[in-house]
């Protein structure tokens, strides 16, 4: 864990050097990757088959057993414990209430001129959802995919997770269920990406590709952008906390390790003005990690990649937080809604004491599928607007051509494009 303090003269070295950390590349797996693509691409469910049993560690009978039946899903659903499926369900209708009211309104604009104008939203007719199933299983990634694609008004929703040992959590299914999925494949990784934007005999192919991953996952996505859109390109989950002296010291190493445990190559920054919170909060990771049942990923996340930032005040703090550009913030100190006003970039923002980021994990409403590896700085989110296409729209009578036509006219000339101009003169007579 790194100790960086502003009022060093090292520091503008240091805090450049952490930023400039990479803490998992796909740039290794671009090669494989590309192969795995052009197998499935080429051999289509054979290839799929293939690496299902060499990387999942289960030989599937055929093509079809790649697809999770009905019954296999509502057997899946009857296993889990009613107070958990209440909790499924509780968050399902949080997360679908926040994004419908995210959903645009359509537009339409009669300008002075004559003509008028429009936007027009529509969804996308298929997406293809990842959820993660190495290290954990995630059916909370399941609802925070499906549900916005549902709510945008995709037709079908396809989700691959893969499914170690041939096993499926089914907490996973029940999720999918209660979020509208229209099938699911126990297939992982690139190949998963690859059957989704190229499909093959079993797997129609879909038009975006959305959801977190391993380093994989995040370069097939990378690799089949433009055949399908994709979200984004996540890396490995990432969270600063700034916390002021008044804070609870093992509330936030708690915080802290809650991103830790994802994954080795996670990061867990603490920003403070308090040299005592931390001290204090360093004690407290280790013994949170003596707990924590993930403490070797946690740990190993810790040592590699965590630090604590000391800062003489929260306008620097501030400032060092909007070059961090993080995944998540938590913003524990006196006033955090006025400190948020002064933060730039931020994938999700969790403000006050009593605001984890676990809650966003699973049941405020917000997405927890977010920009990583400072790429908040121009990224966002996934959100209803993730699965929605814009058309523009011009409607214009012969008044409206005639008001505004002779400026194209002269525009296209200009640009040396004849026939250009001569699609609107010669519609109102102009020479």
């Amino acid at each position: 864990m790194r100790r960086l303090d502003s009022r060093e003269p090292g520091f503008p070295a240091d805090f450049a050097a952490l930023l400039d950390t990479a803490r998992e590349t796909t740039a290794r797996v671009d090669g494989p990757v590309a192969e795995i693509i052009a197998r499935v691409r080429a051999e289509g469910d054979a290839a799929l088959l293939d690496l299902t049993a060499r990387f999942d560690r289960w030989t599937p009978r055929d093509a079809a057993a790649l697809r999770v039946t009905e019954a296999e899903i509502a057997a899946a659903r009857a296993s889990v414990p009613a107070e958990l499926m209440a909790a499924l369900d509780t968050a399902a209708a949080r997360i679908e209430a926040f994004h419908r009211a995210q959903m645009p309104a359509d537009l339409t604009l009669p300008d002075p001129a004559g003509l008028t104008l429009g936007l027009r939203w529509t969804p996308v007719d298929a997406a293809g959802l990842y959820v993660p199933g190495g290290k954990a299983a995630y059916p909370s990634s399941v609802l925070m995919n499906a549900i916005p694609a549902r709510v945008a008004g995709v037709g079908r929703v396809a989700i691959a997770v893969p499914t170690p040992d041939g096993e499926l959590n089914p907490l996973v299914l029940a999720a999918a269920h209660r979020a509208g999925v229209s099938e699911v494949w126990r297939i992982g990784g690139a190949q998963a990406i690859a059957a989704l934007a190229w499909g093959t005999a079993s797997i129609a192919p879909v038009d975006k590709v959305t959801g977190p991953g391993n380093a994989y996952v995040a370069e097939a996505k990378r690799q089949v952008f433009g055949r399908v859109g994709i979200d984004s390109i996540a890396g490995p989950s990432e969270v600063v906390v700034l916390a002021d002296g008044a804070q609870d010291p093992a509330r936030v190493a708690m915080d802290l390790m809650a991103q830790a445990e994802h994954d080795e190559a996670a990061q867990a920054i603490l920003i403070t003005d308090s040299p005592a919170l931390a001290e204090a909060v360093a004690a407290a990771v280790e013994a949170a990690l003596a707990s924590l049942p993930r403490s070797a990923i946690a740990g190993e996340s810790w040592r590699r990649h965590g630090a604590m930032v000391l800062v003489r005040d929260w306008e620097e703090g501030a400032e060092l937080t909007n070059r961090l550009a993080p995944e998540h913030l938590q913003i524990m100190v006196a006033d955090p809604a006025g400190l948020f006003g002064r933060i730039r970039h931020a994938g999700a923002a969790f403000l006050g004491p009593w605001c984890p980021e676990a809650l966003g994990d699973y049941v405020a409403g917000p997405n927890h599928v977010l920009p990583t590896g400072r790429t908040a700085r121009f990224a966002s989110g996934l959100s209803v607007h993730d699965f929605l296409k814009r058309t523009t729209w011009i409607a214009a009578e012969e008044a409206g051509l005639r008001a505004v036509g002779p400026v194209a006219v002269a525009l296209a000339r200009a640009e040396g494009l004849d026939a250009h101009a001569r699609s609107i003169a010669e519609r109102i007579g102009l020479a």
